[in-house]
């Protein structure tokens, strides 16, 4: 009796298609994002396949739910270099300049060689450029009952002048 041994290939990420995003056509990248989706449910457990749909999503302009997977790859894998790159780089396209700032310096602590350490300082460069720049979304920090109670009170007070004018 002789036992057979069975070969599992491991996991691959599908083929990128973005090398130049304006050549994919839109069937070929739902295509994509049918195949990624899939991949995902079979191996729920990969930061690199749930960095690649969320990347699939941002190119198709579906920004909620790229920042959900670039989010899952993040708390999957935290040590994961290109989600966290990916996850700080959608920020940085959403103009979240502060949040991409952050999330950038973790990438940075993440990387391991030269290539992924310039990848994540040109991104950095990037941010603070903008940043100087005031190209950002301002973050309400202020809570805005004072102003809302204001404009009731105003609202209130002319309705009153007018109907007793």
């Amino acid at each position: 009796m002789t036992a057979e041994l069975t070969y599992v290939s491991p996991q691959r990420i599908p083929a990128v298609p973005w090398r130049d995003p304006h050549t994919v056509s839109p069937q070929k990248l739902a295509a994509y994002i049918r195949s990624l989706e899939d991949a995902c449910l079979d191996s729920p457990g990969s930061a690199g396949l749930r960095t690649c749909l969320g990347m699939a999503y941002a190119m198709n302009y579906e920004v909620y739910k790229s920042m959900d997977a670039l989010e899952a790859a993040v708390k999957l894998e935290p040590d994961h270099f290109f989600a966290q790159l990916k996850y700080a780089e959608l920020h940085y396209r959403l103009r979240a300049l502060v949040r991409a700032e952050q999330e950038t310096h973790k990438a940075l602590d993440l990387a391991s060689n030269p290539w992924e350490l310039s990848l994540a300082r040109g991104l950095l460069h990037e941010i603070r450029k903008l940043m100087r720049e005031g190209t950002q979304k301002p973050e309400w920090t202020k809570p805005l009952t004072r102003p809302a109670l204001c404009l009731l009170a105003m609202t209130v007070v002319l309705c009153l002048v007018v109907y007793f004018k």
